[in-house]
């Protein structure tokens, strides 16, 4: 079975939702149960995917997503993982914003990179943070994201991870490399936990154009700017008559960078994404 990692890159707010819940915030994002880390489904992904391929080839399209019509027939020969939470954009006093990540989430991402990201290494911070030389967003040895204050140093870690993600998340003119920001795993459980987007939302009464009664909500969406990182996989074409190969399957899906509405809310102008499968190194081309 291949493998292709993929970049998710928010546009616009991102409400990947589990419904209506009994607290604070009616619509809260999804997050992972056992970390709290946002996500967005791979179910998800993969129905976007699939309508975005509906108007080609059908028998391909049926061949790599499964068949539509007898479910029973053939698995399909694509598999798409869940969305996991890469870098968030955090407020910061200096240089507006900064991509925020932190070890745990750039090591559960180097697993996915696979051979991609073997040159990467995972920053060691235990209080604090860590810039890429050049950053607009230190000041005078401190970063301020929020209302927190953190001792911030430049590092070789961050540099590369810089280097590595600004032509994924920041193509043409580099706005990413001297935003990017490495603080330790509690305040980036901090950060994703209230760093949030939060909507208030109404439905007003079309005769009296006041709210509606109990139609009041608070919505959570990831901010634009978020970056998530998933994997597609593929096996072999099951699909009698027609072959593929699992690099056939994973160009099908999605061979180059798009632009996707994922999410809920996409007639508010939610979740208009950027979708950039992340190219091995021996494929001679793309951004590793």
């Amino acid at each position: 079975m291949n493998t292709r990692p993929f970049i998710l890159h928010a546009l616009s707010p991102l409400h990947a939702g589990t419904g209506h819940a009994a607290d604070v915030i009616d619509l809260p994002t999804a997050r992972m149960k056992a970390t709290g880390i946002p996500f967005v489904p791979g179910s998800s992904v993969k129905g976007v995917l699939r309508d975005a391929r509906r108007s080609g080839d059908r028998d391909k399209t049926e061949a790599v997503f499964g068949p539509s019509d007898d479910p029973a027939a053939h698995a399909g020969a694509l598999v798409v993982g869940d969305a996991r939470l890469l870098a968030l954009p955090v407020r910061s006093f200096r240089g507006t914003f900064a991509w925020t990540t932190s070890p745990l989430l750039l090591a559960l991402a180097k697993r996915d990179l696979d051979d991609v990201g073997k040159d990467l290494s995972i920053p060691s911070i235990s209080r604090g943070a860590q810039l890429a030389p050049g950053s607009c967003c230190g000041h005078n040895g401190r970063l301020y994201l929020e209302d927190l204050d953190l001792p911030a140093t430049e590092s070789k870690e961050a540099a590369a991870w810089a280097r590595f993600l600004a032509p994924l998340a920041s193509p043409g003119d580099d706005i990413f490399t001297k935003r990017f920001a490495m603080v330790d795993d509690d305040t980036m459980t901090f950060l994703w936990e209230t760093a949030t987007q939060l909507d208030a939302r109404v439905r007003l009464d079309e005769k009296t154009r006041t709210v509606a009664p109990g139609a009041l909500w608070l919505e959570e969406s990831l901010p634009p700017e978020t970056l998530l990182i998933g994997l597609l996989a593929a096996d072999r074409s099951r699909r009698r008559g027609t072959a593929m190969t699992p690099d056939d399957v994973l160009g099908f899906a999605l061979a180059g960078e798009e632009v996707f509405q994922l999410g809920g809310k996409a007639t508010t102008g939610r979740g208009r994404c950027r979708m950039i499968p992340v190219a091995r190194k021996d494929a001679g081309h793309g951004n590793t």
